[in-house]
């Protein structure tokens, strides 16, 4: 028999009806990661699992859609919920055949830390128990099962907060509701939990108490911080979790070396990463899978989503969605750099312009009020103020391209499809249909005509 396999269970197939949501409550995002994403990397995180399978009930499409971005993962159907041991044991058929031992975690827990769960292993096999479970002494217990030791601290069982004695309800040692359980004697001890309490549902609990009596070894371990084991069944607890876990984001970035000015007004996800000496100003939002280099000036009042940023990079009043922005470029203020966009080297975006899906060359310059859209914009370019790329003819969408050390003067409408040669200059005002060729200077407006005004 082997005892060195590890396998992982979440359980995620309740309702969540507090949250008052069409969306699986384990679906439901804390620092742009969904709860059950949390869960599942945690995990994978802390240890190398066999499999981990995911039991789901509610919302199940949407949920196993998810797991199928994870390696490794599988999941089972809870057709009824009629409990928590009821929900683990449809997890029979994948485990029965395995040797080893199970950590059971809740889908609706983003805040456990991998160290939480090495540990829980380490004092598992450490006391060779057959059955472990994670607690927590809080102040206030209230609603949680309560850790029922003897006088001499031995673990005997778990009693949920609706069967408690006054006596027992005084008690702060809580369950997390996650376990750790040696595989063999799990399924036996499942098998004889019944339903005979008020909600009729079978308690993942009473297995502690069952293995006690038939003479197996169970513990408790009282986990480092409470804060970790707090779930989310509403809307409230969710915002609680997001608040948590984006300060210990922010946390990590101070270790590491990013300066951010405001916390309390600043929003970095979960998988954010920022390099050493960029400065983070307040109202300042950073999502997705954005990285940031170095020596960077971001915010204030500025958003970048899934973005990759290069080194010395100045973005401010700005937002920055999907793009790629490279090494010493300026932005803002008040611009917007749409999906598909790439930034090259010293390039400057400013003062109420936009730029989507076009790629802006070594040094160019779109300053100010422009649209550059569905572009290829070549090196040392000069946008001038008020400059549009006329890409979009009601139908289709159409490329420009400006080639080299071209000058755009202001007010020019360039009409895709449209070909600028290297060295042109275009005057101001004008409205260009037509391919120009290289070292040409382009004028396409009306000559000015004075008349004497009628009174």
């Amino acid at each position: 028999m082997n005892t060195n396999k590890l396998y992982g269970v979440i359980l995620a197939a309740g309702q969540g009806t507090r949250m008052k949501s069409a969306l699986p409550k384990v679906l439901h995002k804390i620092c742009g990661k969904e709860l059950l994403s949390c869960v599942l990397e945690c995990m994978n995180s802390a240890a190398k699992f066999e499999k981990l399978t995911v039991v789901v009930g509610n919302g199940a499409d949407k949920v196993t859609e998810h797991i199928n971005n994870y390696k490794n993962t599988d999941y089972v159907f809870q057709k009824e919920r009629l409990g928590s041991a009821h929900a683990l044991l449809q997890s029979e058929s994948k485990l029965k055949n395995n040797d080893g031992n199970l950590i059971v975690m809740c889908g609706d827990t983003p805040l456990v830390k991998p160290e939480t769960i090495k540990n829980l292993l380490k004092y598992h096999t450490k006391n060779k128990n057959d059955a472990t479970v994670l607690s927590g002494c809080v102040e206030n217990p209230f609603g949680y099962g309560r850790i029922v030791r003897t006088s001499d601290g031995t673990f005997t069982e778990i009693v949920e907060e609706k069967s408690a004695s006054e006596e027992q309800k005084k008690i702060n040692e809580i369950n997390s509701g996650i376990y750790c359980f040696n595989l063999k004697t799990l399924w036996k001890a499942l098998k004889k939990v019944d339903n005979n309490n008020s909600k009729k549902e079978y308690y993942l609990t009473d297995v502690i108490s069952i293995l006690n009596k038939d003479g197996y070894k169970t513990g408790a371990v009282d986990i480092a911080d409470e804060e970790e084991i707090l779930g989310v069944n509403d809307r409230s607890q969710l915002a609680e979790a997001e608040m948590i876990l984006r300060f210990r984001k922010i946390d990590e970035l101070f270790e590491s070396g990013v300066t951010i000015t405001d916390p309390s007004t600043t929003y970095i996800d979960a998988d954010v990463v920022i390099g050493q000496d960029t400065i983070i100003k307040p109202n300042t939002h950073i999502e997705g899978r954005t990285k940031i280099g170095r020596n960077c000036i971001i915010g204030p009042d500025t958003t970048i989503i899934n973005s990759k940023i290069s080194d010395d990079v100045s973005i401010i009043y700005s937002c920055v969605e999907n793009s790629e922005i490279n090494k010493n470029v300026k932005i803002g203020p008040y611009s917007h750099i749409r999906p598909e966009s790439i930034l090259k080297e010293n390039v400057k975006v400013g003062n109420f312009s936009e730029v989507k899906k076009s790629v802006v060359g070594i040094g160019s310059k779109v300053n100010h009020l422009s649209y550059i859209g569905d572009a290829q914009v070549g090196k040392n370019v000069n946008i001038g103020a008020g400059t549009i790329t006329c890409n979009y003819d009601g139908k289709n969408k159409f490329k420009t391209i400006i080639n080299d050390d071209v000058f755009v003067g202001s007010n020019v409408n360039l009409v895709a499809p449209v070909n600028i040669g290297k060295k042109v200059l275009i005057a101001a005002g004008s409205t260009i249909t037509d391919d120009v060729q290289p070292n040409q200077l382009t004028i396409a407006r009306a000559r000015q005509i004075t008349k004497i005004r009628k009174k």
